[in-house]
C-alpha cells in the first residue's frame, strides 16, 4: 500500500492566528481605489468614537434617576472614559508600530463593541464606569491607528483630502451625537445609547478585515515601557482633573494646587524615563521637529475651539429661555460647516496652495469668528451662522495641520504619531470644556452676555495659538519621510 510521503505544510499555530496581519484579497488590493476603501473603513471608528462622546451626556438624568446617585457620581462615565482614552493613546499607537497598525485597530473594535455591549448590561453605576474604561481602551486602540492607517494607505498627494474625510466623519458623529442621543433616550432607554454601537462595530470589524491594508514597516519593541506608561497615565489623569476641578467644582484650592504640582512632577519624571530608557515609549525625537511640535499645539487649540462652544452655547440660549431642540439645532452649524469645509475645502482653494498656507487662512478664519462670538448678542439668529464660520475655518484647518504633521513623522512611528495627534485632541476637548465652564464660573455664574464675553475670550486665545502654530511651522511642503 502505497504512502504519501509528501510533507505537510506546517499547521498555523493558534497564537500566530491571533497575531499574524491577515492581507487583504487580491481583488481588493490590486483596485485603484483600494485605499479609499481603508480610509472609508476608518471612517467607522471616526464617527463612532465622536458619536459616543457627545451621545453619553444625554443620560445622565436617566442614569441619576435609576441608580440614585448624584450629578457628581454620574459625570464619572465621561470623566473615566476620558482620563483612560487620554492616558493610553500613545501606548497603544507604540504597540501598534511594533505588532501591525491593522491588527491593534479590529482588537480595538472588538473591544469597544463587546465593551459597549456590557455598558448596555450593566447592573450598577459603578459597574458602567468600570466598563466605559474597558471600552476606553478598546477607542485608544482604533484612534490610535485612524490616522496612521489613513496615512500609510493613501497615496502622498492624496493624505490631506483622504484626512479631510476622516475629520468629516468625526463632525458628523460629534453632530448627530445629540439628536441620535435624545431620540434614543426618550424611546429605548439609556441602555440603546450604548448597544446601538454593537451593530456598527461588526460591520466594521468585517469590513476592516478585507479592506485594511497590513502594517509595512513597523518598529521592533523588545520590551515595553511599563514604568513611562505608569507616569504618562499619572500626568494626564491628574492634569484634567486639576482643570476640572478648577473649572467651578466644590473642591478646596490645596487640592486643585496638588493635582497639578502631581501633574507637573509625573510629566517631568516621564521625560526623564523617556530620555534614559533603552526602548521608550515615546521617542522625544519627534517633538524636536518643529512642525510635529507646532502641529501638536496647533492641534490642542484647535479642538479647544471646537469643543467650547458645546458647553457654551446650550447653556447661554437655554438661560434665555431656548429649548434644548433649539440649542441642539443651532450648535449643529458648528459640526456641520467643519464636514463641509473637512471634504469640500480642496476644491475651493487653490491647489497649490501649500499646507501651512491652508492652516494660516482656516486659523484667521476661525479666530474671526470666535472674536465675532464675543461681540454678537447670543441669540439663535445671530449664533449659527457665527458657529458655522468657527467650523468653516475648523474644517480647512484640521485636515492640513494633520497632514503636516503626519508627513513630517517617518512611517515606521505612525501609530505613535497618530496617538500623539489623538491625545492632544482628547486634552483640547477636555481643555475647551473646563475653561469655557471655567470662565462662566468666574463671571459669578453669568449665563448672559457678559459671561458669553468672557467664554468667547477663551476661544479666541486659543485661536491666536493655533495661528501662531500655524506661522511658526517651517515653510515649504513637509512628507520627505515619506517620499
Amino acid at each position: 500500500m502505497a504512502t504519501d510521503m509528501r510533507p505537510h505544510p506546517p499547521r498555523r499555530r493558534w497564537t500566530t492566528v491571533l497575531t499574524a496581519e491577515r492581507p487583504r484579497p487580491e481583488g481588493i488590493r490590486s483596485r485603484p481605489n483600494a485605499w479609499w476603501l481603508a480610509v472609508g473603513t476608518v471612517c467607522f471608528g471616526a464617527f463612532m468614537g465622536q458619536l459616543d462622546a457627545s451621545i453619553v451626556t444625554l443620560t445622565y438624568g436617566s442614569l441619576g434617576a435609576e441608580f440614585h446617585a448624584s450629578l457628581a457620581a454620574v459625570e464619572w462615565v465621561s470623566l473615566a472614559y476620558l482620563l483612560a482614552l487620554v492616558a493610553l493613546l500613545v501606548p497603544a499607537g507604540r504597540l501598534a508600530d511594533a505588532h501591525g497598525r491593522k491588527l491593534l485597530y479590529l482588537y480595538g473594535f472588538a473591544v469597544f463593541t463587546l465593551a459597549s455591549a456590557a455598558c448596555g448590561l450593566a447592573p450598577s453605576l459603578a459597574a458602567l464606569v468600570a466598563f466605559r474604561v474597558v471600552q476606553a481602551a478598546g477607542a485608544a486602540m482604533m484612534q490610535a491607528n485612524s490616522v496612521a492607517l489613513v496615512t500609510t494607505s493613501a497615496p502622498q498627494e492624496r493624505m490631506r483630502s483622504a484626512l479631510g474625510v476622516q475629520a468629516a466623519a468625526q463632525a458628523l458623529g460629534l453632530a448627530l451625537g445629540p439628536t441620535v442621543g435624545g431620540a434614543l433616550v426618550s424611546t429605548l432607554g439609556w441602555r440603546w445609547v450604548f448597544w446601538v454601537n454593537v451593530p456598527v462595530g461588526v460591520v466594521a470589524l468585517v469590513g476592516g478585515h478585507y479592506l485594511l491594508p497590513r502594517t509595512r514597516a513597523r518598529t521592533r519593541v523588545a520590551r515595553f515601557d511599563w514604568a513611562g506608561l505608569g507616569l504618562l497615565a499619572a500626568a494626564t489623569t491628574a492634569a484634567l482633573m486639576g482643570v476640572s476641578a478648577a473649572s467651578g467644582a466644590a473642591v478646596p484650592g490645596w487640592a486643585v494646587a496638588l493635582l497639578f504640582v502631581v501633574a507637573a512632577g509625573a510629566g517631568r519624571a516621564f521625560v526623564r524615563r523617556q530620555r534614559a530608557a533603552a526602548e521608550p515609549l515615546l521617542d522625544l525625537a519627534l517633538l524636536r521637529l518643529r512642525t510635529v511640535a507646532f502641529g501638536l499645539v496647533g492641534a490642542l487649540s484647535g479642538y479647544l475651539v471646537l469643543f467650547g462652544p458645546l458647553v457654551l452655547v446650550p447653556v447661554v440660549l437655554t438661560a434665555r429661555g431656548a429649548s434644548e431642540l433649539t440649542a441642539g439645532l443651532v450648535l449643529t452649524a458648528l459640526p456641520a460647516g467643519f464636514a463641509l469645509a473637512a471634504t469640500g475645502g480642496d476644491r475651493l482653494l487653490p491647489r497649490g496652495l501649500p499646507d501651512r498656507g491652508r492652516c494660516l487662512a482656516g486659523a484667521g478664519v476661525f479666530t474671526a469668528a470666535t472674536a465675532a462670538l464675543s461681540a454678537v448678542p447670543p441669540t439663535a439668529a445671530w449664533l449659527a451662522p457665527v458657529l458655522a464660520l468657527t467650523g468653516l475655518g475648523l474644517g480647512t484647518f484640521t485636515p492640513a495641520n494633520n497632514a503636516m504633521i503626519m508627513g513630517a513623522i517617518p512611517a515606521r512611528a505612525s501609530g505613535t504619531g497618530g496617538g500623539l495627534v489623538n491625545m492632544t485632541r482628547g486634552l483640547g476637548t477636555a481643555l475647551g470644556v473646563a475653561l469655557v465652564t471655567l470662565a462662566l464660573h468666574l463671571a459669578g455664574g453669568d449665563t448672559g452676555p457678559a459671561g458669553a464675553r468672557w467664554a468667547a475670550v477663551v476661544l479666541v486665545a486659543a485661536s491666536v495659538v493655533a495661528v501662531a502654530s500655524a506661522w511658526l511651522s517651517p515653510r515649504g511642503e513637509v512628507g520627505v519621510s515619506r517620499r
